[in-house]
């Protein structure tokens, strides 16, 4: 009996110290979204160059087309620096999912600002997919799929 009670002590702790262990990864991969909105609202793809995994094998997939490797990706920060001012891009509804050492966010988003060529505003709302791999102690993007808002089916 009480090897019983022992073991189901220790099956308790470690189901404790595993549900705190995934919401720490899960704060992690918060804080790399946060890095990632701050990228993108400063156009700055040195700052995003520390969210990503800055390899051949990321991609991000938008209504704009599809950026294979940092080379492509980084491109997306400076045509946002490029053809927008006052950038500010607000997530919503974020949920986070771990698996191991790999992770995937989940969230809507409001995008405003102003285009730089007449000043005119610019918003637009959209849904975002983010697939985030652990390297070492690190959390890095690898994947970004965002599309506009979802449509009724009628």
């Amino acid at each position: 009996m009480k090897w019983i009670t022992f073991i189901t002590a220790a099956v308790i702790a470690v189901c404790s110290s595993c549900s705190d262990f995934h919401a720490i990864e899960a704060r992690s991969v918060r804080q790399q979204i946060d890095a990632y909105v701050t990228a993108l609202n400063a156009a700055d793809a040195n700052l995003a160059a520390q969210v990503w995994k800055t390899s051949d094998d990321v991609s991000f997939i938008s209504p704009m087309g599809h950026a294979h490797g940092w080379n492509e990706v980084r491109q997306i920060y400076q045509f946002f620096g490029t053809n927008f001012s006052n950038r500010k891009l607000v997530p919503r509804n974020v949920v986070i999912h771990m698996n191991g050492d790999s992770a995937w966010a989940e969230f809507y988003w409001h995008f405003h600002a102003k285009s730089v060529k007449d000043g005119a505003p610019v918003e637009s709302d959209g849904r975002e997919t983010q697939i985030y791999n652990r390297l070492g102690d690190e959390w890095r993007l690898v994947h970004v799929h965002y599309s506009g808002p979802a449509q009724e089916f009628r």
